[in-house]
């Protein structure tokens, strides 16, 4: 008889043995689901947020379950500040394996056509979620694992439907993607992988002031009628981390519930 085909092996998790993450704007959001959820899979988290009670909340939460965690206060538009980030995760952890790039502005910004946009307000935005990605990636860089460290850039899917009214931080988003296919060719050689992660409009205590209703932020033209969560983004984000992933990079992973092929 036969010996049957033994089952192929589970994808490989992200952390078979401790791994580093660093997550900035970790304060709260997406940023502070980031950091749970790798924490619930082994990693050890350095939460980064220029709000340094926020992080510091975010890093409690990991340690009561039983992860652990620094927290760590920093300005994303401050090369300096980025490098005390940098030099802090790694005198607590050593080298780091995964870097989120999470910190953006997005609430309390207010809907307007672009050409009544002040321009202190466009270069803030510009400022934190583009100059911010670069300035963080930059400082982390000689302190990144080689080979095998991954870069995770948080977009939008609004760089993709060209939401009306939100130019300087679609723009903003939209310098993102491009920053990761340039990082993702230049990182290539050391076997870094950088990818970008673009939500749809994710339900977060920083969204819902921004919405009245489900066509407030497109939930009826998606293919699936329920709106995002952070655990629907966490997922990708985990992906992108993994081994699983090895052969991805300078790639866009749209998670937006089938609004832009709807």
């Amino acid at each position: 008889m036969t010996a049957p085909t033994p089952a192929p092996p589970p994808p490989p998790g992200i952390a078979a043995t401790p791994r580093t993450v660093v997550v900035t704007g970790a304060a709260g959001g997406l940023g502070r689901a980031f950091s749970l959820a790798f924490a619930r899979e082994g990693c050890r988290v350095v939460a980064a947020d220029i709000d340094a009670d926020g992080a510091g909340e975010t890093a409690g939460l990991v340690a009561d379950a039983g992860g652990e965690a620094v927290a760590v206060a920093v300005d994303v538009t401050e090369q300096e500040s980025t490098r005390r980030l940098a030099r802090t995760a790694a005198d607590a952890f050593g080298p780091v394996d995964v870097l989120v790039n999470n910190a953006a502005v997005y609430a309390g910004l207010t809907r307007q056509p672009f050409d009544r946009i002040d321009p202190s307000e466009w270069d803030r935005v510009l400022a934190v979620n583009a100059k911010g990605t670069w300035l963080c990636t930059t400082a982390l860089l000689p302190h990144l694992r080689r080979p095998g460290a991954r870069i995770v850039n948080i977009a939008s899917a609004t760089v993709l439907s060209g939401s009306p009214l939100w130019l300087h931080y679609v723009a903003s988003k939209g310098a993102v993607i491009a920053m990761t296919r340039v990082m993702a060719r230049e990182l290539g050689e050391q076997g870094i992988t950088v990818n970008a992660l673009a939500p749809g409009f994710t339900l977060t205590e920083a969204s819902y002031g921004l919405i009245e209703d489900a066509a407030g932020y497109g939930l009826d033209r998606g293919a699936l009628k329920r709106p995002c969560e952070p655990e629907d983004v966490v997922g990708a984000a985990l992906f992108l981390a993994s081994p699983a992933s090895g052969y991805v990079t300078g790639q866009t992973l749209v998670v937006d519930g089938g609004r832009q092929f709807v």
